[in-house]
């Protein structure tokens, strides 16, 4: 296979997700449907530049807000990948019960490492976490997602006081003195607290270059990108910032 034909093939498999070369056919009905029975592999990871992950990341959402997501085979895609994983990117989300990123962006087993904490906020555990999807596992995208409604920011916004919580809610505060606004700015206004919940997701990538040279370094050679987005929680969709 040509080289040019090689690659216009794995763009179309991108978007499909991968089938590992181990799809099966399946009629539901009159309607024909696809079943991901394998995880990704090495040289599918590989083959993709970090623009091609983020787009598959989008091709999944897509599918998602459709509601014509891929017929996951997990089982399969367990017992594959049970010798190695070779996922595309890491994710930095909020543990919102809403905002499941996996389903979100329609993505299978061995696909995405997850990181998930209250406010999609960063620290060094998760920085050490992402460091190793990236530098150790060959990860090609950081993408740090927050989403519309977020508790956590609105805690932040109210002062809320509550264990250790009240620390990690000091870490989201100071998004909302960047954040420019024109209304009421207070919890109680949902358009206020989405937009700092955005310019807590920037500046959570402001921190992620700044206090990891390990990543700073891969993205200024090109090998991995740090993304952000905001997942709409009303109507499913993912929106790049």
């Amino acid at each position: 296979m040509c080289k040019n034909n090689y690659k216009m093939d794995l763009s179309k498999r991108n978007l499909l997700k991968y089938s590992g070369g181990i799809a099966a056919l399946s009629i539901v009905g009159s309607i024909p449907s696809i079943t991901y029975a394998a995880s990704l592999s090495k040289e599918e990871r590989d083959g993709m530049t970090p623009d091609d992950v983020v787009n598959s990341l989008l091709e999944g959402n897509k599918r998602f807000i459709s509601n014509k997501t891929l017929n996951h085979d997990y089982r399969a895609q367990k017992l594959s990948s049970q010798h190695g994983q070779f996922p595309s990117a890491v994710i930095l989300s909020c543990i919102d019960s809403r905002a499941p990123a996996e389903i979100i962006l329609d993505s299978g087993i061995g696909e995405l490492f997850n990181s998930r904490v209250a406010g999609n906020i960063s620290n060094d555990d998760i920085l050490g976490s992402m460091e190793f999807a990236c530098a150790a596992a060959g990860a090609k995208v950081v993408f740090v997602m927050g989403h519309t409604k977020c508790g956590a920011v609105k805690g932040a916004i109210a002062n809320v006081e509550l264990g250790n919580l009240t620390g990690l809610l000091d870490k989201i505060k100071p998004a909302i003195k960047k954040t420019t606004f024109v209304g009421n700015r207070t919890a109680e206004n949902y358009d206020f607290v989405d937009a700092v919940a955005k310019t807590n997701v920037q500046l959570v990538i402001d921190d992620i270059r700044k206090n990891s040279p390990t990543l700073r370094k891969l993205e200024n050679e090109g090998r991995i990108k740090i993304v952000g987005a905001m997942y709409d929680i009303s109507n499913g969709k993912v929106s790049l910032i």
